[in-house]
């Protein structure tokens, strides 16, 4: 008689339990603030200054003290021109300055007034057409960044716009998360790559590898270090030395294929001679099949993960399981894809006992298009695709319903 199955481990739990092995990588390091893109920062980043560091103009115009001009129509010399990067004079009563777009505001002034509300008199002196407010066009010191104030958290994954902050608080370098370092590896005897076998030479049975592709390209992605382990054959003691071998130096090993339990699905039997393997039935569709492990080694030992086969569900299960892993050991709090509601504008007539994950498109209309095919080994859908609609378990779905989208770039991030 058959063991009874194992119920189906959900989603949510099962990325719980993951990020519950996944401890922060030792070893952080320094990096020029130009070369951090994608690194998770290490360390708070602190701000030792105000920034602005002083009051500054907002645009071209007149600096000028408000009781100086009382209604429109007055006239007043000009005592001094102030440009960006030099210091001006405290600004003599009855004057104006003329300062230029991010020029400190000199002491005694209290408003500025842009150039069009002003007229050049032939004698240098400037006609005023508008009567300012106290503090009108003036960047206060401070305003955008305050002295002492932690600007970047240590667990920010840095982008571009994180640098340019970074850089405006005068931080030249940043201690930055170490590289996860990952072995991959396919296993499949069907298995080909491209360029190896023309395709009008391809025996009966065998596929072009895929998913080596982009698992590879979402590791690099995620900032990782990757080493390329190719194609291993189906047998047991292939398998067992290929894991052997992607443990030594290596913080992960992440495969596709054979995390089944059939006769040819050599990870299980393979990751436990060597360690200790969890294999999971998640409540997902596509994407049921997934092997969470750790293998010994030398100084401590290597997390193994093993991705389903089909293309589909193997890129789904990295990006909603393998992703915030790969981030958390790297230090990122919160990798949680960001969803949004949107409305869908198709019919999806039959509920499902798994979470399912429907490869959309946004349409001219805003809202979303199905792709007609969503077999977990049609990886057109994804390419054709911008996101997924998660939905429930259960549900069904009829035009006009609103949706929870989850986009690429969220996922491919």
């Amino acid at each position: 008689m058959r063991p009874p199955m194992k119920p189906l481990k959900s989603l949510d739990e099962a990325l719980a339990e993951l990020l519950g092995h996944a401890t922060p990588l030792e070893g952080a390091g320094t990096v020029s603030t130009f070369d951090a893109d994608g690194r998770v920062l290490a360390q708070d980043c602190t701000s030792v200054l105000h920034v602005p560091p002083l009051d500054n103009s907002f645009m071209d115009g007149y600096a000028v003290r408000c009781a100086d001009v009382a209604a429109a129509g007055v006239e007043l010399p000009v005592s001094q021109r102030i440009a960006a990067g030099s210091a001006g004079e405290p600004l003599q009563p009855g004057t104006a300055a003329r300062i230029f777009t991010g020029a400190p505001v000199p002491a005694g002034a209290d408003a500025v007034l842009m150039q069009e509300d002003c007229e050049v008199l032939e004698d240098g002196r400037v006609r005023i057409h508008a009567v300012p407010r106290p503090g009108q066009w003036i960047r206060r010191a401070g305003e955008d960044i305050t002295r002492g104030a932690v600007v970047l958290q240590a667990g920010t994954r840095l982008t571009p716009a994180e640098l340019g902050l970074a850089a405006s608080i005068g931080m030249h370098q940043l201690q930055v998360a170490r590289r996860p370092r990952v072995a991959l590896f396919s296993t499949g005897d069907e298995l080909v790559m491209p360029g190896d076998v023309p395709p009008q030479q391809m025996r009966p049975g065998a596929i072009y590898n895929s998913n080596r592709f982009f698992l590879r390209a979402m590791l690099l992605r995620l900032g990782c270090e990757v080493a390329d382990f190719g194609i291993v054959p189906d047998r047991r003691d292939a398998t067992i030395e290929a894991l052997r071998a992607a443990s030594s130096g290596h913080d992960l090993i992440l495969t596709s294929g054979g995390v089944s339990v059939g006769e040819e699905d050599h990870i299980k039997p393979a990751v436990q001679a060597l360690g200790t393997l969890d294999l999971w039935q998640i409540a997902m569709k596509p994407g049921k099949p997934f092997a969470y492990g750790q293998i010994p080694r030398e100084n401590g030992s290597a997390h193994f993960m093993g991705l389903p086969g089909n293309p589909v569900s193997s890129f789904l299960t990295f990006a909603l399981l393998v992703r915030p892993f790969v981030l958390r050991l790297q230090g990122v709090r919160d990798a949680a894809p960001q969803s949004m509601a949107v409305r869908a504008d198709f019919t999806w007539p039959k509920a499902d006992r798994r979470r399912e994950f429907l490869r959309v498109r946004h349409n001219a209309m805003g809202g979303l298009d199905l792709f007609g095919h969503q077999g977990s080994g049609v990886l057109t859908s994804v390419a054709w695709g911008d996101g997924v609609v998660d939905n429930p378990a259960g549900q069904t779905i009829a035009p006009g319903d609103t949706v929870r989208f989850i986009a690429f770039s969220e996922l491919l991030s």
